[in-house]
C-alpha cells in the first residue's frame, strides 16, 4: 500500500530503479535537480530542464503537462550526489500561483508498477515554483521525504536558494522557461489552460489503471471555515464544509476539509506502530485492520483511518470519472474525424470507423469500472473491519458499544455527524467525523427547497425529524463527554419540537426548561452572550479564574428551534454574534430552521448561514471534499426506530451528573 506523506515525512526507498509520477492541477513544467549532502547545487549543469533534458540517471520531459513521468536509476547518479529534487513551476501565460490551482499529487513508484510513496503538495499560496519532493541518501540507502517548499519569486529564487549565484540562478530559469528542445512548443507560446489539467489530487494511475484523463479543474472552496479548519491555505482541524460545485455558500455547507496526519505515514522516528495487517495470499492485496493508521492512540488512529477511506474513495471515483470523460471525448473527436474524411462518407466505411471508435471507448470504460470495482471492493473489505472497532463517539446509534455506554472520563477527538457516500458505490458508507470542539455551527435544514428528498415529503413530518436529528446530535455530544463537559440550552419559542425534545427533558439533562415566547428567547441570549463577553475579557487579561462565580465554566450547546419565530432585530444580532465568537470560548450552536422563512431579514441573515455548517435530515448531496470537489450524500445517523438507546444514554448522563454533584 502507498505511503501517503506530509511536508517533512519521509519513507525508504526499496529498489533503486523508480519513476517519479506527477499528476498537477493545472499544466506545469517538471525539472529535477542534483544536489551535495546540503542541498547545494554545483552548477547550472546540475538542473535538468526541456532546454537540457538529461542528467545522469534520469531524464525529465520537455513539455508542459498536466501530467508527467521521470524515470530514475539511482545507481547511476554520481557518487557526489545525494540529493535529487523534482520542481514543479508554472508556466508564462498560465496561472499565476499555486495557491489558485488545485493541489499536485506527485509520487515514487515501481518503474510500470504500484506506487511506494506518494504527497500531496498543499499549503501553496502566491509560489510559481516548488520543490514537491526530493529522494536523498542516508546510511548507504535512499529514502524519499515530501519537502513541498514553494518559491513567490519562482524558479530563480528556488535555484538561488540552491546556491547557484544570482546572475547564473536567473538565466538557467530564463533558459528553463523559454526554451524547449527541438519539436516541443515552448511554454512561452502556450497560452494559459491548453494543456489537460486533472482534478485537485488526482493520484497518476499504475499499469492497470486506466490513464488519467483530462478534466477541468474544480473551483476553489469559498472562505469560511471547513471541516477542519479555514480552506484555502489547506484544512485544518475540526469545523465544516463550503459549498459544492454549482452551489451557493449560503444555501451549502463547504468543502470538507482534511487536516489529520495522513495514514500510512513513514517519520523518524517513529510513531508507535499499528497492529500488523494479517497475511495474505500471494498477489492478494493485505487483510484490512482496524487502527492500521498513523497515530498515538487507537481513537487517533481510527480517525485517520476513516479520513483516509474517504480520501481513497474520493480519488478513486474521480479516476473514473476522469476515464469516462477521456473515452467519452475520444471517441466524439474520432467520429468527427470520421464523419470529415470524404472517404469514410463516399466509400462506405463510415460505419467500421464508428463501431471502432465506441469499440475503443467501451473498451476503456470497461478497465476503469474494474479498476473502480477494485478499489470499492479493498474500501468495503475495510469499512467491514472498520466500523465494528469504532468509539462510541464515532459509532452509528445501532452499534453495541452505545447500548454498553459508561460516561467517559475524557472528550474525544472527534464525533460522527452521519455518512458520506457516491452514486459509483451507493453502499459504501464514509462516517463523517467532525473534529470537537465545534469549530463552527451546526444548522439541520428542515425547510423543503434545495432537495429533492425533502420536496418529496410532507413538511410537517421534515420537520420533525430534523428536530430528531438535531436532539440525537445534542444526546451524542453529552453521552460522549464528560458528564460536567456540557449544558445544554434550548430555544422553541412557539414550543413546536416538544415531542423531539422529550428525551432530553424526561432525563434532566437541560439546563432549564425550553425558553418559549420572545421573553424567553431574549433571557437565553442574553446570558449566553454576557458568558462569551465575560469569558473573552477574562481570556484576554490572563485570568480565567477571575469570572464571576455565576458563570458557568462547562462549554454551552444552544439548541434553537423554528428560528426566527420569537426573534426580533435584536435577538439576530445577538445569535449572530454567538455564531461568529461562541465557538472561540465553548458556546457552540445547533440550529433547526429553514432559510427560506428567514428572507424576510433579506441580506442580513446571509453571514449567519455562511457561518454554519449545514446538514440535512433527508439524503442529501451537498457536501463537497476538499480533493476533487465531489458531490457527496450526506445522510444522517438515528437511532433505530423503537430503540431505547438514545433514552438509555441520556439517563446514564444525568446519573453521572447527579453523581458529581452538578
Amino acid at each position: 500500500m502507498t505511503a501517503e506523506l506530509v511536508r517533512g515525512q519521509n519513507h525508504p526507498l526499496s529498489r533503486s530503479r523508480v519513476e517519479i509520477r506527477v499528476s498537477a492541477g493545472t499544466p506545469v513544467l517538471a525539472l529535477a535537480h542534483f544536489a551535495d549532502e546540503s542541498g547545494r547545487l554545483s552548477g547550472p549543469g546540475a538542473v535538468a530542464h526541456p532546454g537540457a533534458r538529461s542528467l545522469p540517471g534520469l531524464e525529465v520531459p520537455g513539455g508542459v503537462s498536466g501530467q508527467h513521468r521521470i524515470e530514475v536509476d539511482l545507481d547511476t547518479v554520481g557518487a557526489a550526489v545525494h540529493r535529487v529534487g523534482v520542481v514543479l513551476v508554472l508556466p508564462p501565460g498560465g496561472p499565476a500561483r499555486f495557491g489558485a490551482v488545485p493541489a499536485s499529487y506527485v509520487s515514487v513508484a515501481e518503474p510500470e508498477g504500484a506506487e511506494l510513496a506518494g504527497y500531496t503538495v498543499t499549503d501553496l499560496d502566491t509560489e510559481t515554483a516548488v520543490l514537491a519532493l526530493e529522494l536523498y541518501r542516508r546510511q548507504g540507502a535512499w529514502k524519499v521525504r515530501a519537502v513541498g517548499q514553494g518559491y513567490a519569486a519562482g524558479l530563480g529564487a528556488l535555484l538561488a536558494d540552491g546556491g547557484l549565484a544570482g546572475p547564473a540562478a536567473t538565466e538557467l530559469a530564463a533558459a528553463a522557461l523559454g526554451l524547449a528542445p527541438s519539436g516541443d512548443i515552448t511554454l512561452a507560446a502556450m497560452p494559459a489552460g491548453s494543456a489537460p489539467t486533472l482534478p485537485q489530487g488526482l493520484r497518476s494511475p499504475g499499469p492497470q489503471d486506466v490513464p488519467a484523463p483530462a478534466t477541468p479543474a474544480p473551483p476553489d472552496p469559498v472562505s469560511g471555515s471547513p471541516y477542519g479548519a479555514a480552506p484555502g491555505a489547506g484544512p485544518g482541524p475540526g469545523s465544516g464544509p463550503a459549498p459544492g460545485p454549482g452551489r451557493d455558500a449560503a444555501d451549502s455547507p463547504s468543502t470538507i476539509s482534511y487536516s489529520h496526519p495522513r495514514r500510512r505515514t513513514s517519520t523518524e522516528p517513529p510513531e508507535p506502530a499499528p497492529r500488523p495487517a494479517a497475511s495474505a495470499q500471494p498477489g492478494e492485496a493485505p487483510r484490512p485492520v482496524a487502527g492500521d493508521a498513523s497515530g498515538w492512540s487507537m481513537e487517533e488512529r481510527l480517525y485517520n483511518q476513516v479520513w483516509g477511506m474517504f480520501e481513497d474513495l474520493a480519488r478513486s471515483v474521480a479516476a473514473y470519472r476522469g476515464a469516462v470523460e477521456f473515452a467519452d471525448s475520444r471517441m466524439d473527436r474520432e467520429l468527427d474525424e470520421a464523419l470529415a474524411d470524404p472517404r469514410h462518407r463516399l466509400g462506405g466505411s463510415g460505419n467500421a470507423a464508428r463501431d471502432t471508435a465506441r469499440a475503443r471507448r467501451d473498451e476503456l470504460v470497461a478497465r476503469a469500472q474494474a479498476v473502480l470495482d477494485r478499489d470499492l471492493a479493498q474500501l468495503t473489505a475495510e469499512s467491514e473491519v472498520v466500523e465494528p472497532a469504532l468509539p462510541t463517539a464515532y459509532a452509528r446509534w445501532d452499534s453495541p458499544v452505545w447500548h454498553a455506554h459508561a460516561v467517559p472520563a475524557e472528550s474525544p477527538l472527534a464525533l460522527r455527524l452521519g455518512d458520506l457516500s457516491l452514486p459509483e458505490g451507493p453502499g459504501l458508507r464514509i462516517p463523517m467525523l467532525v473534529r470537537v470542539p465545534l469549530e463552527r455551527g451546526l444548522w439541520i435544514d428542515n425547510g423543503r427547497t434545495g432537495s429533492e428528498a425533502a420536496m418529496a415529503m410532507d413538511t410537517d413530518r421534515l420537520r420533525r425529524a430534523a428536530m430528531d436529528m438535531a436532539v440525537a446530535h445534542a444526546a451524542r455530544l453529552l453521552g460522549a463527554h464528560p458528564a460536567d463537559r456540557f449544558a445544554v440550552h434550548v430555544i422553541d419559542a412557539a414550543g413546536a419540537g416538544a415531542a423531539s425534545l422529550a428525551p432530553l427533558v424526561r432525563a434532566g439533562v437541560l439546563a432549564g426548561p425550553p425558553a418559549a415566547g420572545a421573553a424567553g428567547v431574549t433571557e437565553t441570549l442574553e446570558r449566553l452572550t454576557r458568558r462569551v463577553d465575560l469569558v473573552q475579557m477574562a481570556v484576554r487579561a490572563g485570568a480565567p479564574e477571575d469570572l464571576p462565580t455565576d458563570v458557568d465554566t462547562a462549554d454551552q450547546l444552544l439548541i434553537v428551534h423554528d428560528f426566527p419565530h420569537g426573534f426580533d432585530d435584536r435577538a439576530v444580532t445577538r445569535l449572530r454574534y454567538l455564531a461568529d465568537e461562541g465557538p472561540a470560548v465553548g458556546v457552540h450552536l445547533l440550529m433547526v430552521a429553514d432559510r427560506d422563512e428567514a428572507s424576510a431579514y433579506g441580506p442580513l441573515l446571509d453571514p449567519l448561514w455562511r457561518s454554519l455548517m449545514r446538514l440535512s435530515p433527508v439524503p442529501d448531496d451537498h457536501l463537497a471534499d476538499p480533493w476533487v470537489h465531489h458531490a457527496w450524500t450526506f445522510e444522517a445517523d438515528l437511532p433505530p426506530q423503537g430503540s431505547r438507546v438514545l433514552d438509555q444514554v441520556l439517563e446514564r448522563v444525568a446519573a453521572a451528573r447527579r453523581g458529581s454533584g452538578r
